[in-house]
């Protein structure tokens, strides 16, 4: 049986969102933009921006909560890139700051060599390594 694998912490912090306003804005006024740029590179290219940002207004008008979706995005993000968190965590993070939960998953995945305007298959052509997931190193633990 092995030990769990350290997790790395996340690029940008949770309160970084002063630092990126344009993202913070957009996340803040236009959710549904920020959330389906995520859930296109977090799917790797299977559910389209436009798709993912619909369903996420359909949440926010349905079930007045879309943090009820959002949330398994970010923990699907945090598997990715084996950062730290868990899914309390994160579903926390999202209901109660909904913006700033967004802002730091766009800025991880921009910090992770992805141009979040362009979308999962531009930025595969301009960098065939995106598709690649990434490498986590498995080593001995005490």
């Amino acid at each position: 049986m092995s030990e769990p694998q350290d997790k790395a912490p996340w690029s940008v912090g949770f309160f970084d969102f002063l630092f990126d306003l344009e993202t913070c804005c957009t996340a803040f006024w236009g959710p549904c933009v920020t959330f389906g740029q995520i859930a296109e590179i977090v799917d790797k290219g299977q559910t389209s921006c436009e798709a993912s940002a619909a369903l996420y207004t359909l949440a926010l008008v349905v079930l007045r909560c879309p943090g009820l979706y959002t949330c398994f995005y970010r923990s699907k993000l945090r598997k990715q890139y084996n950062l730290e968190g868990s899914i309390f965590s994160d579903c926390l993070l999202h209901f109660f700051c909904e913006p700033c939960a967004l802002t730091q998953e766009y800025r991880e995945l921009e910090n992770h060599g992805f141009d979040m305007y362009v979308g999962w298959r531009a930025n595969v052509e301009k960098n065939p390594g995106l598709a690649m997931p990434p490498v986590v190193e498995i080593g001995m633990t005490k």
